[in-house]
């Protein structure tokens, strides 16, 4: 296998991987939206950089906190789970898998994979008349279900962040079997919940939590990075890309990654736990939590509600409700409400989120 990286753009993405594929060589898709100084910094790297042996597809992680890091991985990595994939989805001859998420995407570059090893049929696109299956984030998975733009879905696996509740009711209400999967860019497969009652550990996967910190051990975790460190970290056969969680029982529950715990005031907040709770209040389709710096406390937490509409929530409401729900130190001290930036795959944006936030650009409440 060559070490060449090759740079393909999302437009003609499934035929030009197939051919490099064949060549020897390594196909990394581009995403169309990123600014140009990104891109370029993206072709120095493949441009200057040969990747470590082994290295058969490399995909993105999704720049939710930085520029996107370049994950090199064997095929045998992903390919080792695609027989499981069609399993927990009940795959059958002729099935299209809807992918909303640009190719650029890792969970979208593994059904493209899965494709040319014989699997689902792809569309990239937000609607299809054919799609029986459906790989995507919440994001996108509510957003086909309100727009009805596949009416013939008939399983969704979904990842990237957690599912709401009344989305999962929702699909199943509608004959959908949803497949819920916890993982990363890094150690793709980790927990997954077909369910509704919580995710245990996926096929093949063995999952410990030292200190708050989940590792895995399993064939599907990536080589490395192209160039550079990330949070991909080793201890033997186990790896973790530093979130936390606990075990309770074979289920697991993920609090977030480490990295955006918020220290205020002496006490550690992790902003999932925040955000789970704020979306089930009235009003609320979205809400994201970050820490603003604040003099002598650390940070301060700060809450981006994404309102159903206009005006659909107020900071009187919002505060009442924060009294109840949450202990002092765990309270939003700012509100802000307009629209979460997110990735190109749907997923929340923090590090976009705190620079608005910061410059004034969403307003307060």
């Amino acid at each position: 296998m060559s070490t060449l990286v090759v740079p393909v753009e999302a437009r003609d993405a499934l035929a030009r991987i197939d051919q490099l594929r064949r060549s020897g060589r390594v196909p990394l898709v581009l995403d169309d939206r990123w600014p140009p100084e990104v891109r370029a910094g993206v072709l120095s790297l493949l441009a200057r950089t040969r990747p470590p042996a082994g290295t058969q597809w490399a995909a993105l992680t999704s720049g939710s906190s930085a520029a996107p890091r370049v994950v090199v991985r064997t095929h045998t990595s992903w390919a080792d789970s695609f027989p499981v994939v069609a399993r927990l989805l009940g795959t059958l001859p002729g099935d299209v898998v809807l992918l909303p998420a640009p190719p650029s995407s890792s969970l979208t570059l593994f059904s493209l994979a899965h494709a040319l090893a014989g699997g689902p049929a792809p569309e990239l696109s937000t609607r299809s008349s054919r799609a029986s299956l459906f790989h995507g984030t919440p994001t996108h998975f509510t957003a086909v279900l309100a727009s009805g733009g596949a009416p013939m879905l008939r399983a969704a696996l979904v990842g990237g962040m957690t599912l709401p509740a009344d989305v999962r009711t929702e699909a199943e209400s509608r004959g959908i079997r949803v497949v819920e999967y916890y993982g990363a860019a890094e150690l793709s497969f980790v927990a997954f919940d077909d369910d509704g009652h919580g995710l245990r550990p996926f096929p093949g996967v063995e999952i410990a939590v030292h200190d708050g910190v989940i590792w895995a051990r399993s064939a599907y975790t990536a080589i490395g990075y192209l160039d550079g460190p990330g949070p991909l970290r080793r201890d033997g056969a186990w790896a973790s890309v530093g979130d936390r969680g606990r075990m309770e029982g074979d289920r697991l529950y993920v609090a977030g990654r480490g990295d955006d715990a918020i220290q205020t005031a002496g006490a550690t907040v992790i902003p999932s736990e925040i955000e789970r709770v704020l979306r089930t209040l009235d009003g609320v389709a979205d809400a994201v939590v970050v820490g603003m710096p604040a003099p002598g406390v650390g940070r301060l937490v700060a809450a981006l509600i994404e309102p159903v509409r206009p005006g659909a929530v107020d900071a009187t409401t919002l505060r009442a409700a924060a009294r109840r729900l949450f202990a002092p130190a765990h309270r939003p001290r700012l509100w802000f409400a307009g629209t979460i930036a997110r990735t190109s795959s749907g997923k929340i944006a923090r590090a976009e989120v705190e620079r608005r936030l910061a410059s004034g650009e969403v307003p307060r409440v």
